[in-house]
């Protein structure tokens, strides 16, 4: 029977191979920044602060410095004086962010001094003999407390605890609200959890007096890393090299290494030595960039009898920690997907940013977009239980149909392409939805806590972020680019240069298979290399779920038109219009005579040796490089505040199973069930993994991860005692299916798939829980719903009254 799939006719795209990035790293080949060793490598030690609110009265380095092996004590004062600040993402006026502490702590843990030393171990122990006087002060602890009138400013001179709130209205809201049936209204909270790569954030600084640059080996997944840190150095950016073939041991967006990258590079230049910070897990989790977001959302829905949403009210507050960086910005990437896979007519959208002694927020896997589709889904649950329909049938209600695509959501964002209906349809049969209901009541009536979660989310991928300019008036930054360069050598080997890390995202194989599609060479046989950051073309770097859009597009575009210049050539060499060459293989044959043919490497002879056969108005040699934008790009937001910000959307459906322990509280997960939707799969194996890891990371923020805090300030959660991950034990056999919905977008129909699974899987974790404890009259609003919470919830409420409508609904 013939394969009709979108994919059918392509030999290497969509065809399961094997990473070929796992080779280096299975056989210990890979090159991790903690594999870079050069001759005289000095060590660095940080001294933190105890308390996370407390002016800096004295450093006494004097009994560190003494100490055989020590070179220098770096305090944040002499820092300063010859750096500058670090970038935020919003103008915040009076938040001075350094490397170092300069006068004031403003969090448990913030680095107050940096130790050079021969070795790590005598850097540790100076760093000990560090003295600092401090003076305790109040701490800002409390989302909802800092933004009183009375609370501890983190920053003095800023005035205010709130750094940033703007409300924004897309379509007729009020008047939505004034036809609806009914509202609903409820509160939602995300715990601050975080990514835990296996590698902790390290880099290696080098200074050359020689050629005055700064070179530079990190394991970063950062954007503009180089500008940012040329921009704080006071150095031109094309005196800093940053070497991109560096592994990096997992990040999922939360290796900046801004501030570290600008100490050591600072030491290195002072110091004429290179100079290496690889943090332990305590700089980690306590001081470096760890954090995720820390959100509030009240959230009211206007709906009909019938359960279609009309509108939405949805506001939110986002503890950023000490010093924001780019975190506010993650506000602003939900924008793009606000309404998710659903066809809400208005939306009001209320953010509040605030500060507070908390460690600083940065990006993770999603940039705040997974607890919006938390809080979203919970609504859609909430409506379904308040109106006594079924979950799916609310979902199958709302969703936007496959013909009206591409479908314009309220702030301005075109989605792309889409099947909701059929890719949940999907997974109800893949995962015998009918039998786990039945397995569900079955459990029920043997009187245990048993409940089947449903939840869906799209996945923004490709990277436009000009959300931005929405948060900021003065970014005015309308699209970003990725790059790539490729070759055909004189032997006619191929090689593609790309201009970024990788992070276990598979970019070489990426980048090889696209390639080997368009010219139609064995993928194995092309050569896949990461330019460093001078030789580099423009990039954004692996952001925003972007390579296969992006990158995969920009491969794509260069390789069509290096075939098409050997086209040209075999054409102008048989005497023929381009029109008249066939190329298959590595053949290129002329129409109706295919005995009149010419070989790749004879076509590649050509081009290098025999300028004689060549076109004449054609450059020698086959290199080409292609630069391309994100589609749909270009513009800033209208009056309205209305703008396309990502272009590709991915969609995925979560069905878990699970169980509750009436006594302790302990959510087991008994069954898990996911279908997604990326459109055209590059690699099936890097996709799956991508979405399995995403789902065990949205398990982990559902059920276990949260930096918590004391009252005053302390963090209670800095090791991995107690930063509960889930391990293989608590991560359930996953079973997926996927459905193919092309991009019209990208070169051959692809989308993201990194986010999808952490987007999904608090959602769905969160609509399970509650549908087991619903006979009960519980609901959960708040991740990481962790086995104290859940015992507390079922202790408080002993009884078992039947569900009712929730309180909140009118």
């Amino acid at each position: 029977m013939a394969d009709d799939s979108p994919t059918a006719n392509y030999r290497y795209i969509s065809r399961p191979r094997r990473t070929r990035e796992d080779r280096r790293f299975v056989t210990g080949r890979g090159a991790f920044v903690q594999d870079v060793r050069h001759p005289d490598t000095k060590h660095v030690a940080l001294v933190s602060s105890p308390y996370p609110r407390a002016r800096i009265l004295s450093i006494d380095t004097g009994a560190a410095l003494a100490m055989d092996g020590v070179l220098d004590v770096i305090t944040g004062a002499e820092l300063a004086a010859h750096t500058d600040r670090l970038y935020h993402g919003v103008d915040l006026p009076g938040v001075r962010w350094h490397p170092l502490a300069l006068d004031m702590t403003r969090y448990a843990g913030e680095w107050v001094a940096a130790v050079v030393a021969d070795s790590r171990y005598i850097a540790e122990d100076a760093a000990e003999l560090v003295a600092v006087e401090y003076e305790p002060l109040d701490a800002a602890i409390g989302i909802e407390r800092v933004m009183q009138p009375d609370a501890p400013l983190v920053h003095p001179d800023h005035g205010s605890n709130i750094l940033l709130k703007k409300t924004f209205t897309w379509g007729p809201v009020a008047d939505d609200f004034g036809a609806a049936e009914h509202t609903i209204s409820y509160r939602a909270r995300w715990g601050r959890s975080s990514a835990v790569p296996i590698e902790t954030f390290g880099v290696v600084s080098r200074w050359s007096e020689k050629d005055e640059m700064l070179e530079v080996w990190a394991s970063i997944q950062m954007p503009q890393y180089q500008e940012q840190i040329a921009d704080a150095l006071r150095l031109p950016l094309n005196a800093v090299r940053v070497h991109n073939y560096i592994d990096v041991g997992g990040s999922y967006g939360v290796k900046r290494g801004i501030k570290q990258t600008v100490l050591t590079g600072y030491a290195a230049r002072k110091l004429g030595v290179p100079v290496r910070l690889i943090e332990d897990r305590i700089d980690n989790m306590t001081g470096g960039d760890a954090h995720g977001p820390d959100r509030l959302f009240d959230i009211t829905m206007a709906f009909d009898g019938d359960g279609l949403v009309r509108s939405m009210k949805m506001r939110v507050v986002d503890d950023v920690g000490a010093y924001p960086g780019r975190a506010i910005q993650q506000l602003g990437k939900p924008i793009s997907a606000l309404c998710g896979p659903y066809r809400m007519n208005s939306i009001e959208y209320d953010v509040t940013s605030v500060t507070s002694n908390k460690t600083s927020q940065v990006a993770v896997r999603g940039f705040g977009q997974a607890p919006t589709n938390f809080a979203v889904e919970m609504g859609i649950d909430r409506i379904a239980r308040a109106l006594g329909m079924d979950r799916l049938a609310v979902r199958r209600r709302n969703f936007i149909r496959r013909d009206e695509f591409p479908w314009r959501i309220p702030s301005g964002t075109n989605y792309d392409s889409g099947d909701y209906h059929a890719v949940l349809d999907k997974v109800l049969a893949f995962a015998g939805w009918d039998a786990l209901v039945a397995r569900r009541d079955a459990m029920r009536a043997e009187g245990r806590l048993a409940g089947l979660g449903i939840a869906t989310c799209l996945e923004p991928g490709g990277g436009n972020n000009i959300f931005e300019h929405l948060l900021n008036e003065k970014i005015r930054i309308t699209t970003f680019v990725e790059s790539a360069l490729l070759k055909i050598d004189g032997q006619g080997q191929i090689t593609v240069g790309i201009s970024t890390h990788t992070a276990g995202q598979g970019h070489q194989t990426l980048a090889a298979t696209v390639a080997g599609e368009e010219l139609e060479r064995d993928p194995d046989g092309i050569r896949v290399v990461h330019l460093d950051s001078l030789e580099a073309l423009p990039t954004r770097g692996p952001v925003a779920s972007r390579m296969a859009i992006m990158l995969g597009t920009a491969v794509s575009k260069a390789a069509r038109r290096l075939r098409d210049r050997m086209i040209r050539i075999a054409a102008h060499d048989l005497s023929v219009a381009d029109a008249d060459i066939e190329y298959a293989d590595g053949e290129f044959a002329v129409r109706g005579a295919p005995a009149r043919r010419l070989s790749w490497n004879e076509v590649v002879f050509i081009a290098h040796r025999q300028l004689h056969r060549m076109p004449p108005d054609l450059e020698p040699g086959l290199q080409t490089i292609e630069v391309h934008a994100v589609p749909g790009g270009g513009q800033l937001p209208n009056d309205r505040g209305e703008v396309q910000i990502y272009p590709c959307f991915s969609f995925q459906a979560h069905i878990p199973l699970v169980e509750i322990d009436r006594v302790t509280g302990r959510v087991e997960i008994l069954d898990y069930a996911v279908a997604h939707d990326c459109g055209t799969v590059i690699n099936p194996h890097i996709v799956r993994g991508m979405m399995m890891g995403g789902i065990a990371h949205g398990i982990g923020a559902a059920l276990y991860e949260k930096f918590d805090y004391t009252d005053d300030g302390q963090l209670l959660s800095g090791t991995f005692l107690d930063y509960l991950l889930p391990s293989a034990h608590e991560i359930p056999d996953i079973r997926d299916t996927d459905h193919c919905t092309p991009s019209p977008l990208t070169s051959h129909g692809q989308k993201g798939s990194g986010e999808g699974g952490y987007l999904g899987a608090p959602a769905a974790m969160n609509s399970a829980v509650n549908d087991a404890l619903a006979p009960l009259g519980i609901s959960l609003h708040e991740l990481p719903m962790r086995l104290s919470a859940v015992e507390e919830a079922l202790h408080q409420h002993p009884a078992a009254p039947s569900p009712g409508k929730p309180e909140d609904e009118t």
